[in-house]
């Protein structure tokens, strides 16, 4: 029986071998010329001025907080998080010593909750809130905007899954001061393991260059290197070797930036076909229980196609009888899981809830076929709709 894979990897032939070809020039292999070039192809895809290539996703939302941390432009410690997004949306705030505030979510789109937003930035003041596209459905950004500016409440975005998709035809990873995103196999593009984050603020990309190498300039433009060295009393033969902020090494590699470059030209197409694939899902399940909702503002470059369903378990057992991969809705609802309650306490959220015991999704990727969704909607189908 045919395996209907969860994900699909982008990387192909003709990568390995223009990959192959250039490693027989015995090239630099640390970060290098690839690694700009890289940041700068993807900043002109995304239409943003800067970007930093880190060695993950998850390192780049460390990366995102740090440095507003370090930009000293948070007026206190709290930042709403999505109750349903991933553990390394909300571990960064933990382990930096910030306040996370958690989020419910919203019903049609499976992001922040409007009311539940506004109520949490009544009672706490926050500082900032990190908005997920979970499984690249655009937040309502028009709300979540507009409440952030009349609050001053900083706004960055966690986009690992939602490459590609668009609000109001503008691209998710262009809302936020700052924004991140994943190529990790299996996601929208692929460098093996990988992430970036972009910004059009001159100011906080000098600090990410900073933060993503141990806290020296040697990645500033030549002003910028000049500015500092200059505040400091720094001789070019020091510099070398002097550190203006406490950084990390979340370098990637030229090798993945390689790959990378590949990949951008893949991107639209792949978006393509991700959408296509969500909309047939969509025409075709039934689930009387609960859908996402298919807004006429957005394009969805979908991850995968969520389901919640009271008979969860049965959906789950036919799946795999069919040899089709699933797993959970994300993680669920972040307050459930262990590492949230054991230094918080249970924080349970009404629908949040729901995903967390109900929630599941099945895949969508570029080589799934027509036959393979249509028989993975007829099983939802038949043990959801009524």
């Amino acid at each position: 029986m045919k395996k209907i894979n969860l994900i699909n990897d982008t990387i192909d032939e003709s990568d390995i071998a223009s990959l192959t070809k250039w490693l027989s020039t015995n090239p630099r292999l640390t970060k290098g010329s690839m690694t700009i070039e890289f940041e700068r192809e993807w900043s002109k895809w995304l239409g943003r001025k800067y970007s930093v290539f880190v060695n993950s996703g998850s390192s780049a939302n460390l990366a995102m907080v740090y440095t507003l941390m370090l930009s000293k432009r948070l007026k206190n410690d709290k930042i709403i998080v999505p109750a349903v997004s991933w553990a390394t949306t909300v571990a960064p705030i933990i382990q930096l010593g910030l306040k996370p505030i958690l989020c419910e979510c919203d019903k049609e789109t499976l992001g922040l909750d409007i009311e539940c937003f506004k109520s949490l930035i009544e009672k706490h003041k926050p500082a900032a809130v990190m908005i997920v596209h979970v499984l690249a459905f655009p937040s309502k950004m028009a709300e979540i905007i507009k409440i952030c500016e009349e609050n001053d409440v900083i706004l960055i975005e966690d986009s690992c899954e939602s490459i590609g998709s668009t609000y109001n035809n503008i691209k998710t990873g262009n809302f936020g001061v700052m924004s991140t995103f994943s190529f990790y196999y299996g996601h929208h593009i692929s460098t093996i393991e990988g992430g970036m984050i972009s910004t059009d603020d001159k100011t906080l990309y000098n600090l990410l260059l900073s933060v993503r190498s141990h806290g020296w300039d040697r990645d500033y433009d030549e002003q910028s290197q000049n500015t500092i060295r200059k505040n400091y009393n720094i001789d070019p033969f020091s510099s070398l070797f002097t550190f203006y902020v406490p950084g990390f090494n979340i370098r990637s590699t030229d090798l993945q930036a390689f790959i990378g470059i590949n990949q951008i030209g893949k991107i639209d197409a792949l978006s393509e076909k991700r959408c296509q694939n969500f909309q047939l899902y969509d025409s075709l399940i039934q689930n009387t229980f609960w859908k996402v909702k298919n807004l006429d503002c957005c394009f969805y470059s979908n991850f995968a196609y969520p389901v919640i369903s009271p008979n969860k378990a049965d959906i789950i057992k036919e799946l795999r009888m069919n040899n089709v991969e699933c797993r959970p809705l994300v993680c669920g609802n972040i307050g459930l899981q262990p590492f949230w309650k054991d230094i918080y306490g249970e924080t349970n959220f009404e629908f949040a809830n729901i995903i967390h015991n109900l929630g599941l999704y099945v895949p969508n990727h570029n080589n799934i076929t027509r036959d393979d969704i249509i028989l993975i909607s007829k099983i939802i189908n038949k043990h959801t709709h009524e």
